[in-house]
């Protein structure tokens, strides 16, 4: 495949994820919101997360009720990836040190959208480099396409030079889903670690 055809690939889901985003912010343009954050966008209306079954890197099921309870940062990705993924987890890890004192309350779960090659024993062997608090979970195509049909995320695959060789081109933001299993908001990049610390705190203290 051409660097031209790439481009075309990339910036054609850059601007689907820019579309899934807008739409599910603006449907949910009822009232204002009562909280307001520094490095994302949260909905007026929270949505809720429908039901998902997914393989977690542990090789139990990781579904809806996984998501209860506490908030969750969701990030979008997969391990064979060469640069945002790991960059994202290493903020990631920086934001996590800054709010160890919230404990259970607050949880990280990288998501991949490559079952292909990502099995549970990948998984758990790539999250747990940058942080062994940090959760993992993948799924068949079928149900990753309808979570992110959900949650505003999507992912398209990149052939490479040989048919081991491919990228996963996939949303940037963040997904960030609060302790009554709703979709809260998004967190976009560039990404600040202090300011997505700030407000993670304030949506847990404001889960109350």
């Amino acid at each position: 495949m051409s660097t031209a055809t790439k481009d075309v690939l990339r910036w054609g889901l850059i601007a689907l994820t820019a579309i899934v985003v807008g739409v599910i912010v603006n449907r949910e343009l009822h009232r204002p919101a009562t909280l307001q954050i520094e490095s994302g966008t949260l909905l007026d209306r929270p949505r809720p997360v429908a039901e998902f079954n997914l393989q977690g890197a542990d090789g139990k099921p990781f579904t809806r009720v996984d998501l209860a309870g506490h908030t969750t940062v969701i990030f979008v990705g997969y391990t064979f990836c060469p640069d945002v993924c790991p960059q994202t987890l290493t903020e990631l890890k920086a934001v996590h040190a800054k709010l160890g004192d919230l404990g259970d309350k607050l949880r990280f779960v990288f998501l991949s959208i490559d079952p292909e090659r990502d099995t549970p024993e990948k998984l758990a062997s790539y999250v747990h480099y940058f942080s062994p608090d940090f959760s993992a979970a993948t799924g068949a195509n079928p149900e990753l396409d309808k979570l992110g049909e959900n949650l505003g995320y999507a992912y398209t695959k990149v052939p490479g030079g040989t048919p081991e060789s491919y990228q996963m081109d996939h949303s940037a933001a963040l997904i960030v889903i609060g302790p009554q299993t709703q979709l809260l908001g998004y967190l976009t990049p560039p990404f600040k670690v202090d300011a997505m610390s700030q407000d993670l705190r304030a949506l847990v203290d404001h889960a109350g």
